[in-house]
């Protein structure tokens, strides 16, 4: 099958992790040696998130007084760089195939409402307190991811891939590996056929749906950091969901921030045709590929399955 796989930031620098290099390198190696093996089978075009990368740069990137703070776009791009170039290095060592990472663009409308809505997670998390310290200093917003506090920023609606010819051309070549799209792409305004860049970062769950919907693919698989979508995450009485049909999943809310995008892009990716999407962990893939793990959204009407606990 041809497959959009998509890799969570957060599959690649887990919740509470240092965010060092050497543990980056290390998860993306892990992730790498997985893709491999599903690419023995499969034609698999990878793309991946950035939000706990492009937080840590913003925070790095405000340190230095000596010039003004770059912006959300060029940060976006220096990460789609950093991690494209360590799975391409990576999947290159086990896989033995070429592979090419490539800088992505994402066109979005200025006018979206998400920029006076930021939803979107990026950076490590913060206790309370630092998290008011924070907001009070640099004036960015802040809300709850779990049981902690990150930063949120714009995430528009992303409308298409600048580089959608392009990819086409390269997926005609089944041995070769293609990493793009990453961290949503860098999000980009068209106006009179000029493109510019602007200040937000897209859902790479999104982005991964109008790619994978774009190139034809047969399914889209996002890898996090989490086996399966609960029907109320963390609540009582919440039950582990096997596999949905679109209509079946509207019954359930996710977090806005996390889970709702992932839920969102899977049900749009198979109302448009796609025979399946799946959520679930990355070290689960060989066993998402089986549906032994993992959440699938299907076509069937009014399908709901829960994995007995």
């Amino acid at each position: 099958m041809k497959l959009v796989v998509a890799l969570g930031g957060n599959a690649l620098l887990r919740r509470g992790e240092p965010m060092e290099q050497q543990v980056q390198t290390d998860n993306i190696d892990v992730a790498a040696r997985v893709i491999a093996r599903a690419s023995d089978k499969h034609q698999l075009v990878i793309t991946h998130g950035n939000g706990p990368q492009v937080g840590l740069l913003a925070l790095q990137n405000d340190a230095y007084k000596g010039v003004s703070p770059y912006t959300l776009d060029v940060l976006g791009a220096e990460t789609e760089g950093m991690i494209g170039y360590l799975l391409a290095q990576g999947l290159r060592n086990h896989s033995k195939r070429d592979v090419i990472a490539m800088l992505t663009q994402t066109r979005v409308n200025i006018d979206d409402p998400a920029f006076r809505q930021p939803t979107k997670f990026v950076g490590p998390i913060y206790d309370e307190d630092t998290s008011r310290r924070l907001a009070a200093e640099k004036g960015w917003r802040m809300r709850l991811d779990g049981e902690a506090y990150r930063r949120v920023v714009p995430s528009p609606r992303p409308l298409s891939i600048v580089e959608e010819p392009i990819i086409r051309q390269l997926i005609e070549t089944p041995e070769l590996l293609v990493v793009c799209t990453g961290g949503g792409g860098v999000p980009v305004v068209e106006d009179k056929g000029l493109i510019c860049g602007v200040e937000a970062v897209v859902d790479k769950d999104a982005a991964s749906n109008v790619l994978g919907k774009a190139i034809g693919a047969e399914g889209l698989i996002m890898l996090t950091d989490v086996e399966c979508v609960e029907s109320h995450f963390h609540q009582p009485g919440s039950r582990r969901i096997h596999s949905a049909s679109p209509d079946a999943m509207t019954a359930f809310s996710f977090a806005t921030g996390s889970m709702g995008p992932k839920v969102e892009a899977a049900c749009d990716f198979v109302r448009s045709g796609g025979l399946f999407a799946a959520i679930g962990a990355l070290s689960d893939l060989d066993r998402i590929l089986k549906r032994e793990k993992g959440t699938f959204i299907v076509s069937d009407e009014n399908h709901l399955q829960f994995y007995e606990d």
